[in-house]
């Protein structure tokens, strides 16, 4: 029968144990979370399900699939949308830098606190370096990206940045003129500035992106005493 049917013998006979009927089988292991607990870290996390399954796994003990997560908030009408993708560009490993800068409302101990947060983007690599200023000027730039690329011990060729005048002189784009102070800077630390075209933020989609990683996943569900505990986390 087993040669007929060019099968294994064990596949046989277990099959003839089981008499026609088709086997049951049961999920072992289920998952069980209480509504209560979702509740309550999906309104902590602001909605963001990446950061509430990071609370589960690292606080609550809960070992749970993402796609299981996700499906657990969607059945309970929590979950949002995704927003669509930005563009891709071209990329070449360690060639690229990007920089930006993004104010925040962030609770400092009980006080929300206005604050400047200031990201720098190695592109391919996805490295990023974050850190948060209570007042951001060309001084601070200069700063911020020395101790990034100390702490790196590298530096793209080129850093992509938006048309600020912090290290912007005048013109837009590739029209655009360096503060010469900036460029001497950036010509120290091995790397030139390049302004992205007027209106072309997807060119630097990789620190939009980063910006997104901050809002959705570490700024919801974590609590911040002073300045230098938000840096430090």
């Amino acid at each position: 029968m087993a040669r007929r049917l060019q099968l294994s013998r064990n596949t046989v006979r277990t099959i003839l144990k089981q008499q026609g009927e088709m086997p049951t089988y049961r999920r072992k292991h289920k998952v069980r979370i209480e509504a209560e607990l979702l509740e309550r870290l999906y309104r902590d996390c602001h909605g963001w399900a990446q950061r509430v399954h990071e609370k589960l796994v690292e606080e609550e003990g809960i070992q749970i699939p993402y796609s299981t997560l996700t499906r657990l908030l969607r059945e309970m009408g929590l979950s949002k949308q995704q927003p669509s993708r930005c563009d891709r560009v071209p990329d070449t490993p360690g060639a690229e830098m990007q920089h930006d800068t993004s104010p925040y409302w962030i609770r400092l101990g009980d006080t929300p606190t206005k604050l400047i947060a200031s990201l720098l983007y190695l592109r391919y690599s996805k490295r990023r370096y974050l850190e948060f200023f209570r007042v951001f000027n060309r001084f601070r730039m200069k700063c911020f990206l020395h101790k990034a690329l100390m702490f790196w011990r590298y530096a793209g060729a080129v850093c992509i940045i938006d048309n600020t005048n912090l290290a912007r002189l005048r013109g837009t784009g590739r029209n655009a003129v360096i503060v010469p102070e900036m460029e001497a800077f950036a010509k120290e630390h091995g790397f030139r500035f390049v302004c992205h075209e007027k209106g072309h933020a997807n060119r630097k989609a990789g620190e939009e992106r980063s910006f997104w990683t901050v809002e959705t996943n570490f700024l919801p569900g974590r609590h911040f005493s002073s300045l230098e505990d938000l840096n430090q986390q």
